[in-house]
């Protein structure tokens, strides 16, 4: 099955060479492979000509939730998908944490990317690990996931899956073992396992669909990243600080190919 690998740059690089050379690295012609580049606002208009040459998608880190109007600052859906970008990030963990997103907010985006005919990358997962006992550190997170899910689709449920299997991609994203995170704790690929088949189950049967992929996404790099998409339930994996190094990002494309 097609592994999704979306390599999310975050606010790198400083400009638009280094950029265009980090573009250019990711090899163009790839087999039983999704590869989305989710760059900064900036460059986006800049690979828009280039996509149509390779199997890359584009993708964009952030979306508001109106179409236009006086939101200084602010890109809208439309926007977005009249420049050729079929992917946006929603509920990423830094935006949670360092913009204050609430999952309201991540609900608007949510449904309207998803109206625009966009392809939702919506993340998700918990803060902290407890210290308690296994169970009750396993029944914690996943109960934490399960609001978010629930509060984060409210009300999505019946246009999430109109534009195809690849409308609505889920990130499980475990904060605590995100690398800036500073815990040192790593989530182990058999843990993660879990997880992604509670969130896939909880979907089955929350909105009776069994077609959403699922991917994993913390602190991944050529490392351990065979580790977590050997098991056929994780659809791919989301790559941060690794996508901006251009040995990295060939190394993953190879174990993944």
């Amino acid at each position: 099955m097609k592994k999704i690998i979306i390599f999310n740059w975050k606010m790198y690089p400083s400009s638009l060479k280094e950029a265009k050379e980090l573009f250019n690295s990711i090899l163009k012609q790839i087999k039983n492979l999704e590869i989305v580049v989710a760059a900064p606002f900036i460059y986006l208009s800049e690979f828009v000509g280039l996509i149509n040459k390779t199997k890359i998608k584009l993708g964009a880190q952030d979306v508001f939730y109106k179409d236009e109007g006086a939101y200084t600052g602010e890109i809208s859906p439309t926007m977005l998908k009249n420049l050729g970008v079929e992917y946006i990030i929603i509920g990423h963990s830094e935006r949670r944490k360092y913009l204050d997103e609430t999952d309201e907010m991540i609900n608007k985006k949510v449904s309207a990317a998803l109206k625009t005919g966009l392809k939702v990358v919506l993340c998700v997962g918990e803060p902290s690990r407890a210290t308690s006992g296994k169970r009750q550190e396993t029944n914690r997170a996943k109960n934490y996931v399960k609001r978010q899910l629930e509060k984060d689709l409210k009300g999505v449920k019946n246009m999430s899956y109109v534009s195809g299997p690849l409308s609505l991609i889920i990130v499980y994203e475990p904060v605590w073992a995100i690398s800036t995170s500073g815990t040192g704790k790593i989530c182990q690929p058999k843990d993660a396992l879990k997880m992604i088949k509670f969130i896939k189950k909880f979907l089955s049967v929350k909105y009776q669909v069994s077609s959403v992929k699922v991917l994993y996404g913390g602190s991944v790099d050529s490392k351990n990243i065979k580790n977590f998409v050997k098991y056929s339930e994780i659809d791919g994996a989301l790559v941060g600080g690794a996508s901006l190094k251009i040995k990295e990002v060939k190394k993953i494309i190879k174990i993944i190919k």
